[in-house]
């Protein structure tokens, strides 16, 4: 009965189909585990449950649907709110750099050194606005073509820290910036290809779309943010 009951709620489900399964392993007591089988493709529900939290990770890395389902889904991982709050300090933190690296100004007055701090949370709060329209554009096409996949809260909430997880690649922009060199720009391009192609891989797993759709809602996000950085840009802000 039990296990029916966890299978109604879907706790966990299969890397494989994406099907819900009751459970990922059974414990036969004295370590004795038995990974559970899917039902419905016939392999085991997670193999990742015996893997190396290094291999994961990198199989995550490569962006192999089965390690994002691992994950998403028959993990408790609870992070994706302080990583995105990371991963928008490293935003900044680049940009302001940029942005300090076109002035010449080398004032050490209190003033110069507060006007400094200021432009950093300023550009802290342009890269959150510039990924809330990132994230509030996807959701909108997501919404237009398939609404019937985001009917309930649960499955925004889902999707949203899919989103956020998946944009770890962010983190690649502090050692890029540390050890610049000539090719720190082509660098930087590939961090932002690697990130999209991510978050593209996040939303076909949670959502079971094709991968024309989730292309497709990303490049509408891509549109509204950079609809938001022309905004900013005829406001006369340094971006």
């Amino acid at each position: 009965v039990l296990l029916q009951a966890m299978a109604e709620l879907g706790a966990y489900r299969c890397i494989e189909c994406s099907r819900d399964a009751a459970e990922l392993y059974r414990d036969y007591q004295r370590g004795v585990l038995r990974i559970s089988i899917c039902k419905s493709c016939q392999k085991p529900v997670d193999k990742y449950i015996e893997y190396d939290p290094v291999i994961i990770l990198i199989n995550a890395v490569l962006c192999k649907a089965q390690a994002y389902r691992h994950i998403l889904f028959n993990t408790k991982i609870n992070i994706h709110g302080k990583l995105y709050i990371f991963c928008l300090l490293c935003e900044a933190y680049l940009r302001w750099l940029q942005l300090q690296d076109s002035s010449q100004n080398t004032d050490p007055d209190d003033l110069i050194r507060y006007a400094r701090e200021w432009d950093f949370y300023r550009m802290f709060g342009i890269a959150s606005l510039e990924q809330t329209s990132f994230l509030v554009g996807i959701f909108m096409t997501l919404w237009w073509m398939r609404s019937e996949m985001l009917k309930t809260k649960s499955d925004f909430i889902l999707l949203l820290k899919a989103l956020l997880l998946s944009s770890y690649g962010k983190l690649l922009l502090i050692p890029a910036v540390i050890w610049e060199h000539d090719y720190t720009p082509l660098c930087l391009a590939f961090i932002k290809v690697f990130v999209l192609i991510s978050n593209s891989q996040a939303i076909r797993v949670t959502l079971n779309l094709n991968r024309m759709l989730s292309w497709m809602a990303i490049f509408f996000g891509l549109v509204l943010e950079n609809g938001v950085i022309c905004l900013f840009q005829k406001m006369g802000w340094d971006l």
